[in-house]
């Protein structure tokens, strides 16, 4: 069996390798921490986005009911003034 024996230059390159493997995984933590906040963002985001929307539909269906009801109420008036018109041209 053959022995071999590491050199200085071999160990500064496995020194070397290890200390870029090291800076590697620092760059991917932080990639990570940023992709995270990124996430946070944007889950608050649209967590507003959804309450906007939310507010908005409820807004929608409140003017919604209040044109139905402006709507009736033009009807009745309108039938009204048919009434009234009708009895005096009848006149």
């Amino acid at each position: 069996m053959v022995v071999q024996r590491w050199t200085d230059e071999m160990l500064d390159d496995l020194a070397s390798s290890v200390t870029e493997l090291r800076n590697g995984f620092a760059d991917v933590r932080e990639s990570i921490t940023e992709i995270r906040d990124s996430v946070d963002g944007l889950r608050v985001t649209s967590q507003a986005l959804l309450q906007v929307a939310a507010q908005s539909q409820r807004d929608m269906e409140a003017i919604k009911e209040r044109q139905a009801e402006s709507d009736q109420q033009f009807n009745v008036l309108l039938e009204e003034v048919r009434f009234l018109i009708r009895g005096k041209t009848n006149d």
